[in-house]
């Protein structure tokens, strides 16, 4: 079931997705050679409850933390641990706080030091895709023009869809409907309505596609041990133009 939202709904989602941006700011400071990721965890639930919000992710069908932390090869649903960041690392945190009643979330693909120049490019590309998707989310589009633009820009850069984790619907509910693919064919899926909001999340991967789920029943790894990124925006469909709910700015003013 979709649930539309109201103007005074799609406010307390911009007020959670507020603090979701200051989160993976205050996170942004503290990426560097030398942290464990379980200490950036802690950083973020500090700073969340602190300004009195929840983790959205702990406990969320047994997820032990509060970030999703996903280094390398990793995609998505990475758990943070003891590891500690080394220079060349490429580092997804994901994040989504519980505020008022209303879920936000966003993703961020960060780099420890330096990186290849492939790497650099495929983290470029999925945040270019990601407001390539948020372009197509207006009033009378489809889902599949969101998923189109997304694909068509992976695919003019020679890199690769992450074809199994999709895009979300967000709410009271950290997952609603409908699902948001990274692909699709343009003037398919559901058709688009103003009050519709959604998590938008490209995720790319620098080799093939193929992911597998590890050991730990959460991260999900690429088959070719090659680097993955991932950017997320939450949404609403607007007419004329998409309303993004959260935001970079917190990180890009800080780095």
């Amino acid at each position: 079931m979709i649930f539309y939202k109201t103007e005074e709904e799609i406010e307390w989602l911009e007020m959670s997705n507020l603090l979701v941006a200051k989160t993976l700011g205050v996170i942004s400071k503290e990426i560097a050679p030398g942290i464990s990721t379980l200490r950036l965890d802690k950083i973020a639930e500090e700073y969340i409850r602190d300004n009195g919000g929840k983790p959205g992710f702990l406990g969320y069908d047994g997820f032990p933390n509060t970030l999703c932390v996903s280094i390398n090869s990793q995609v998505v649903h990475g758990i943070p641990s003891s590891y500690e960041l080394k220079e060349g690392d490429v580092v997804s945190c994901d994040c989504g706080v519980l505020l008022n009643g209303f879920y936000g979330d966003s993703a961020y693909t960060f780099t420890v030091g330096a990186v290849t120049p492939d790497v650099q490019q495929l983290l470029k590309v999925t945040k270019e895709a990601l407001y390539k998707g948020v372009e197509q989310a207006i009033e009378g589009n489809h889902l599949g023009d969101i998923g189109f633009a997304i694909q068509k820009h992976a695919e003019q850069n020679s890199v690769s869809v992450v074809r199994e984790m999709v895009g979300h619907g967000i709410g009271k509910n950290l997952h609603e409907d409908p699902q948001v693919p990274n692909y699709g064919k343009k003037g398919r899926g559901l058709k688009l309505r103003e009050g519709l909001v959604v998590a938008i999340e490209p995720m790319f991967n620098l080799g093939k596609k193929d992911i597998y789920q590890d050991s730990d029943g959460w991260a999900i790894v690429t088959a070719d041990g090659k680097p993955s990124a991932h950017f997320e925006h939450t949404v609403v469909v607007r007419k004329g133009k998409a309303q993004i709910l959260s935001s970079f700015e917190f990180i890009e003013d800080i780095n």
